[in-house]
């Protein structure tokens, strides 16, 4: 059964967009069950996809065309109501028949607990998976609102696999999170508060150092987790659970751009966007910085520094 079958990203012709052809794969997950503040997050997916047909192809920063790689658009995966467990697992074994077949998950959320299900299938074929997350929240509680698999929980299950982790943007998290980040933990976690970003923000150097931090406490293979509200309110509003303080553009594509250079990237979402929560200008940002994502996760290496696109302040 098909949950509202999208729109093709991008709106790219068949020779771009067709599944056999496509390096990436779009799936779209309208879920937000365990939503704890602003619903919404389940059109999240849909209204990236229809504002994408607003992108330019041609990306400056890389210079070329990252569609070029191939780029297609899943039916919607169907959400299952009956239990988070069951919902995670779902995302897992959807994400799994991706890897077979070689292709790069790119999951479209929907809100955040759904991370850990592509995690675990990253983590099955590359056992030494490393995170970046990139969020306002630390996500590692143990239980919220009676699951283990909350929005609120997504990076606890993530460090219960045994990936270190890399945590950017963070600005809130309880008195459990924080006694539970100082260990002794599962994996490694490396926290880097906005309140950090803040005071680099208009030192390159200092913004430098900070993402070589984050670089370094990341393995050679990765995940990539953006939930929206990474950002400050100022830009994106449409957010299921916003708060003040932090990120801008520049600084998160910096970072991605940065990781991605030093990084393999396996897979990665984009979640959190509750679009009737804010301005049609948050879907658009939104799907600007999934395509983004996709240009640096799919360029190589020496592309990306002869391009000058691992700088990491703004300029």
């Amino acid at each position: 059964m098909v949950f509202g079958p999208p729109r093709t990203f991008l709106g790219l012709p068949p020779e771009l967009s067709t599944f056999d052809a496509a390096r990436v794969v779009l799936l779209p997950i309208p879920y937000d069950a365990t939503t704890s503040y602003r619903a919404g997050t389940r059109d999240g997916a849909r209204a990236i996809i229809d504002a994408s047909g607003q992108i330019e192809l041609y990306d400056a920063d890389l210079d070329r065309e990252p569609a070029e790689v191939g780029i297609f658009t899943s039916d919607a995966l169907e959400p299952d109501f009956s239990s988070p467990a069951r919902m995670v697992e779902r995302v897992r074994a959807a994400t799994t028949t991706l890897l077979d077949v070689g292709k790069l998950p790119f999951l479209l959320g929907g809100e955040h607990s759904l991370t850990s299900g592509a995690v675990a299938a990253c983590k099955e074929r590359h056992p030494d998976l490393g995170v970046l997350h990139l969020d306002a929240h630390a996500d590692l509680r143990d239980e919220y609102h009676g699951t283990p698999h909350s929005h609120a929980c997504a990076m606890r299950r993530v460090v219960d696999l045994g990936c270190p982790l890399a945590s950017v943007g963070i600005r809130s998290l309880s008195a459990e999170e924080a006694a539970f980040r100082r260990g002794p933990t599962p994996a490694p976690i490396t926290t880097i508060p906005a309140s950090r970003i803040a005071r680099a923000r208009y030192d390159a150097a200092r913004l430098d150092a900070l993402w070589d931090e984050v670089v370094a406490a990341l393995p050679p293979t990765i995940y990539i987790t953006v939930d929206l509200d990474v950002f400050d309110p100022s830009l994106m509003e449409a957010v299921g659970t916003p708060e003040p303080g932090g990120l801008d553009w520049w600084e998160v594509t910096g970072l991605l751009r940065r990781a991605c250079a030093a990084r393999r990237v396996v897979g990665a979402d984009i979640v959190e966007l509750a679009p009737s929560e804010g301005p049609e200008s948050c879907a658009f940002a939104a799907a600007r910085l999934t395509y983004a994502l996709i240009g640096y996760a799919t360029a190589d290496a020496a592309t990306i520094r002869e391009t000058g696109c691992d700088e990491g302040a703004r300029q």
